[in-house]
């Protein structure tokens, strides 16, 4: 599952979907939720967005050096690990840094600093898993003239370990099944303009259920076989006429 969850993290960020591949965005939340209230968090961020947004510190000059270590140090809480060494990049001048983040319970992400600015909620309603984050305000620190143009945008993208039955992103969303995306101006975030991300989804896990379609097919072929072998011994006794 973790591979999964790497290699899918790779491809968005790649931009393999047809609808999000020539958009860009200057910070990105992205969740790979799982049904037991743990989540493997990616973060893609531009420096400017990471301090103006989430109220870091480091650098946005174009030629500073982003210490690796410090963007680990400053991620890492009592309630979430950073998995990997944070890599970099570089686009409109600005740069970008990746970062990697696992969590044993959603819910508490919002003790971590990076995250605090959300309230995660997952529960177990009859049949159903409810999932809703309400994303609030913004750091409002100052970052200057970073090369913004007013274009840009945030996202906060989740991928649902079960079949998803209702959601919020709206009949625009970019994604399909059980990937849901939510988009909003860097504008409005940078001002604090709320966002909500709410889900229902079923209680059985994608995994599950094709592991117990598989099982069962597997079930249904041996029976067959055993039939079919019972009628050639049956008929394999019989007298020649």
């Amino acid at each position: 599952m973790a591979l999964v969850a790497v290699l899918a993290a790779a491809l968005t960020a790649g931009g393999c979907s047809r609808g999000e591949r020539f958009r860009q965005f200057e910070y990105e939340e992205e969740m790979f939720l799982a049904l037991d209230g743990s989540a493997t968090v990616y973060v893609n961020t531009s420096v400017a967005a990471l301090d103006a947004l989430r109220g870091a510190s480091f650098s946005t000059t174009p030629s500073a050096l982003i210490d690796r270590d410090a963007v680990r140090t400053w991620f890492t809480t009592p309630v979430t690990r950073v998995i990997g060494t944070p890599s970099l990049s570089r686009r409109s001048g600005r740069r970008f840094v990746h970062v990697r983040v696992d969590v044993d319970d959603v819910g508490k992400l919002t003790q971590a600093a990076p995250f605090a600015w959300s309230t995660y909620r997952l529960t177990h309603e009859g049949e159903m898993y409810a999932y809703k984050q309400s994303v609030g305000d913004s750091a409002h620190k100052d970052v200057g003239d970073v090369g913004w143009d007013g274009q840009e945008g945030v996202s906060f993208r989740m991928h649902l370990p079960s079949t998803v039955v209702y959601h919020n992103a709206g009949p625009k969303n970019l994604e399909r099944g059980n990937v849901i995306v939510w988009e909003q101006a860097l504008t409005d975030r940078l001002h604090g303009e709320p966002l909500v991300l709410d889900v229902r989804m079923e209680s059985q896990t994608i995994l599950s259920r094709t592991l117990l379609l598989f099982g069962a097919t597997l079930a249904a072929v041996a029976a067959m076989f055993a039939v079919v072998l019972w009628w050639i011994l049956r008929r394999g006794g019989k007298p020649a006429l």
